[in-house]
């Protein structure tokens, strides 16, 4: 069994970043530039914005945060994304989910200029990414390919099986492991609350990605033997062994899945670091106009 070290080739693939963006600012360049909108004081979605600031730092990046209070109206949030969308100077930028309930996820989404979408959420990216036409690929997705590119995993003609079917993950992931690249090429089934016989087809799998968000789902009698296993979720379950009283735990019982695979990453330092270096990457691409011109 190998371990997949997300924080490891996340490190990489800043390192590579910082020394383009450094090239790009010795040539008299411009340096690309990041914005986050972040709505309320959600704990998890502060300390994501502010590993997104550091780390738009240490790789060179300009950054920009913009604070609202929960209290903010529909109206006032879309007119600081079209002020946004209408600044030259702001190559891509975000707005950090989830949102207060007054205000639609979706509406946000649509009114983000698609060329500055870096979270690739818009339905423009999401729909070039699922024929396979260059968009921004949205951030979790692309990080899971990246890993599976970096240790060199064969997919080609191997069965993936994807628990989840989020717009955010499970949907993306299984249309991109469809696509005739590397990463990809693989038959694809796609599981979830509703499938029978999950147990069955996950002991079929090659490689599988589990993204439904609930601690420990996948167990040992799921896997067979020299399986991939991609381990996305991310659940907050109490633990006497942490000082915060809680820790991480993933889709996937590790202890007991991890002797019988080949790959597996851990839950926390797997795919979650690559997330935010996923967005550094498209931001890289939105300055340098590489997608849209």
């Amino acid at each position: 069994m190998q371990l997949i070290d997300g924080k490891a080739i996340s490190q990489q693939v800043k390192e590579e970043i910082a020394v383009e963006v450094a090239e790009i600012k010795a040539k008299g360049g411009k340096i690309p530039h990041l914005a986050v909108i972040i709505v309320g004081h959600d704990g998890g979605s502060e300390t994501y914005v502010k590993n997104k600031v550091l780390s738009c730092e240490q790789v060179g990046f300009k950054s920009t945060k913009i604070a609202f209070e929960d209290t903010v109206s529909e109206e006032e949030l879309l007119d600081a994304i079209q002020k946004l969308n209408a600044d030259s100077d702001v190559d891509g930028f975000i707005v950090q989910l989830p949102l207060p309930k007054h205000i639609s996820e979706q509406k946000v989404i649509e009114a983000i200029d698609y060329r500055k979408d870096v979270d690739g959420f818009h339905p423009i990216n999401v729909g070039r990414t699922s024929i396979g036409l260059p968009a921004f690929v949205s951030a979790t997705p692309s990080g899971i390919l990246e890993l599976l590119k970096r240790y060199k995993i064969e997919t080609s003609g191997k069965h993936c099986v994807v628990l989840g079917r989020s717009n955010i993950v499970g949907k993306p992931i299984a249309g991109l492991m469809t696509q005739k690249n590397y990463p990809g090429d693989a038959t694809v089934t796609i599981c979830h609350s509703h499938t029978k016989n999950i147990k069955d087809i996950c002991k079929q799998a090659d490689i599988i990605i589990a993204a439904i968000g609930k601690p420990k789902f996948v167990t040992a009698d799921m896997v067979k033997d020299g399986a991939v296993i991609i381990d996305v979720g991310t659940t907050r379950v109490p633990s006497t062994l942490t000082k915060s009283g809680f820790k991480l735990t993933g889709d996937v019982d590790f202890e007991n899945v991890s002797p019988k695979c080949s790959y597996i990453t851990p839950v926390p330092g797997g795919v979650g670091p690559m997330t935010i270096c996923s967005l550094l990457k498209n931001t890289l691409l939105a300055g340098k106009k590489e997608i849209y011109k």
